[in-house]
Formats: C-alpha cells, sequence, structure tokens
C-alpha cells in the first residue's frame, strides 16, 4: 500500500481505492451523497438516478475487492420524504456484491409517552429526545431515522453484540438466562444516537454523529492492527471514532476544506489531556 495510515486523503474515492492491497480492510464505515440535493461545497447531490446508482455500485466493486472476506461494510443512508426509495434503491445496488447481515436503523429523535413504557422508574413523564429537520407538509411525516445497512462477503461474519450492549431495565434478568451472565444485554437493530446541539450551522450538509462509526466498529469487534476505511471522509466523523479507539484508518475526500477541517478535529483531540 503506498497511501499513509491514519490520514484523510484529498482524492477521490475511486483513485485511492485502487491504491489499497486487496483484502486489507477490516471494515468500512461510510456515507455516502444521497443524490437529494444537499449542498456539499465540491460535489452537485442531483445527478440522473441510474448515473448516480452506477457510480456507487461501481464503489461498492472497488470496496469489496479491498474488505478482507470476513470484514463488514457499514453503509450510513437515508433519504427526503419525497424520495423514500433512494437508500433501498442503493441497497439493491449492493446486494449483487455483498450480501446483508443486518440493518441498523439509526434513531434520531424519537417520542415515547409514558403509557406505553410500562413500569420505569426512571421515566415520569412523556419525553421527546433528539433533534431531526421538521417537514411543513400535509402529505409526508418529518423524518426522524436513516438505515446502516451492514453488508458482508459471507454473510456469517461473527460480530460483539454485547460491545454495544445497554443494561438490563429489569435486574431480575441477570443470572436468569444462561447469557445473562452480568447487567448488559444486547441493543438489538435500533440504534438512538442523536446529534449532539449546536448553535451555529454545520459546515458539512450531512455529517454522522461520531457515536456512529464507533458504534459500527464495536460491533465488528475492536482488534489489534485492525484498518478502518471511509470512502467520504467528510469532515472526519469517521477518523476521530477511530483515533479515540485506537485502531487505524484511511480516507478519502475530494473537499479541501473538509480534509483541512477534519484534520484540525483530529488534532484538536490528540491534544486532550482526557483523551480514552
Amino acid at each position: 500500500m503506498s497511501l499513509k495510515y491514519n490520514t484523510i486523503h484529498q482524492m477521490d474515492c475511486l483513485t485511492g481505492l485502487q491504491q489499497i492491497d486487496s483484502e486489507s480492510v477490516d471494515v468500512i464505515v461510510t456515507s455516502p451523497p444521497y443524490n437529494i440535493g444537499k449542498p456539499y461545497r465540491s460535489y452537485h447531490d442531483i445527478r440522473p438516478r441510474t448515473e448516480y446508482l452506477d457510480w456507487m455500485e461501481n464503489v461498492a466493486v472497488a470496496c469489496k475487492t479491498v474488505l478482507k472476506k470476513n470484514g463488514s461494510f457499514f453503509l450510513n443512508m437515508g433519504g427526503k420524504p419525497t424520495d423514500l426509495w433512494i437508500a433501498l434503491d442503493l441497497a439493491n445496488r449492493f446486494r449483487n456484491h455483498f450480501i446483508l447481515q443486518n440493518t441498523i436503523h439509526w434513531i434520531k429523535s424519537i417520542a415515547i409517552q409514558k403509557d406505553d413504557v410500562g413500569n420505569y422508574k426512571a421515566i415520569t413523564d412523556d419525553i421527546a429526545v433528539g433533534h431531526y429537520q421538521p417537514v411543513n407538509s400535509i402529505r409526508y411525516l418529518s423524518n426522524c431515522h436513516e438505515y446502516i445497512f451492514h453488508f458482508t462477503i459471507t454473510g456469517d461474519v461473527a460480530i460483539d453484540s454485547l460491545a454495544v450492549g445497554v443494561k438490563y431495565q429489569d435486574k431480575t434478568n441477570i443470572g436468569r438466562w444462561k447469557k445473562a451472565k452480568k447487567d448488559l444485554r444486547g441493543r438489538g437493530n435500533t440504534w438512538f444516537i442523536p446529534y449532539a446541539t449546536i448553535q451555529n450551522a454545520r459546515v458539512h450538509p450531512t455529517v454522522f454523529p461520531e457515536k456512529l462509526p464507533e458504534m459500527c466498529i464495536k460491533l465488528h469487534g475492536v482488534k489489534k492492527n485492525m484498518l478502518v476505511l471511509d470512502p467520504f471522509m467528510g469532515t472526519g466523523s469517521t477518523a476521530l471514532a477511530c483515533q479515540r479507539l485506537g485502531v487505524n484508518f484511511i480516507g478519502f475526500e475530494i473537499d479541501a476544506s473538509y480534509v483541512d477541517i477534519g484534520n484540525k478535529e483530529l488534532l484538536k483531540q490528540k491534544e486532550k489531556p482526557d483523551r480514552d
């Protein structure tokens, strides 16, 4: 491999993927452009549907070449109320090259009524948590979730579900079942990951929370000397997650300003005295 590890490379991902050794990547985590008109600085997010899907299928083929046989590819895709098929259309193209091992629903916002949760002492009233972009429409609902498609080459890749587990609400479950030996159970395929509250507009229109790639990597299983790839790195969410977990990463991004932001955030995180 001629490309440097732990670096966000300013280049097109198809060019970069050709420079990565075959079967050298453990995990791919990425969120590509959704082709729904987001205002990126160096990319036009409205292309003819077939052209967009053809391009992304080429990315899928190139990614399959560099992914290890027991690797995981986590593809985050969303859409918009007027185009709910885009994520599924893209997943169907990936179906030509990968097996869909899990579908995870990234919940960005959720409302829960007290009457629906049962006897949980910590919940004393109705709650509504998270952030979403409201839709002013008489036809459509606001979109409060996105997909994370977990693709693998073989369909039988072992995962570490307890690495992203949660505590039991009912502590009597601990010890009741053979697998319930400690206060931790599997989270399942619905992940509530909110955006951090911010005061100013985000510099990147579709940045995902760092916790999302962090959870994907943990689910696959953190291993010594593993390599994580993000073909559409943006401002560096996946890189920041990898740095925090202590695993190697490599990423591609065509926009120089996004690369600069990502590198500055990596340096800032590295210099934090309280870094895990």
